[in-house]
């Protein structure tokens, strides 16, 4: 058997294709397995922007965390302690009425009610520790609050209120 020559144009290839256009389809096949192996061959790639992203987040919840403002401490302290603040000169806020603190207050307090107190801030010490006041300890631990969220530091509050602070024997004024 002889093999058969055959005469081909130029330009094309024995399958009648033209071979620039067997060029370009093999580059185009070229390209899209290298693009395929670039993304496929990099795993690291995707684990070093995935660990970027995840660093990322944490850095802003922990800065965001470090920005908040702690909570307000709630301090309240017994009448021995309270007395000892008032012997030194600490500021006594009453937030009781006017007519609770007619009838009984700790001398040299100053009332200022506790619906009040958001509106009056102004007038009190800023370099001074306050001590907040009422009957048993309840309105004197709101006031204490108001005054620690506004940025108030050294405030107290009175435990058992001015009922505890009487029966210590601690003077007080009044018409009670």
């Amino acid at each position: 058997m002889s093999k058969k020559k055959t005469h081909r144009k130029p330009g094309t290839s024995g399958s009648g294709q033209n071979t620039s256009a067997k060029k370009t389809n093999i580059d185009n096949r070229k390209s899209i397995k290298a693009k395929k192996r670039s993304t496929a061959s990099r795993p690291w790639l995707w684990y070093a922007l995935g660990g970027a992203a995840i660093l990322v987040v944490i850095a802003v919840v922990a800065y965001l965390l470090v920005q908040a403002e702690p909570a307000p401490v709630e301090v309240q302290i017994p009448a021995s302690q309270a007395y000892e603040k008032y012997q030194s000169g600490a500021f006594f806020l009453d937030v009781r009425s006017q007519a609770e603190w007619e009838e009984i207050h700790i001398p040299n307090s100053t009332l200022i009610s506790l619906d009040e107190l958001p509106a009056r801030l102004a007038e009190l010490p800023t370099d001074n520790e306050i001590v907040a006041v009422c009957l048993v300890g309840k309105r004197s631990q709101e006031g204490q609050k108001i005054l620690a969220e506004a940025g108030f530091e050294n405030v107290y509050c009175l435990e058992g209120g001015i009922q505890e602070w009487k029966a210590a024997g601690y003077p007080t004024e009044g018409n009670g």
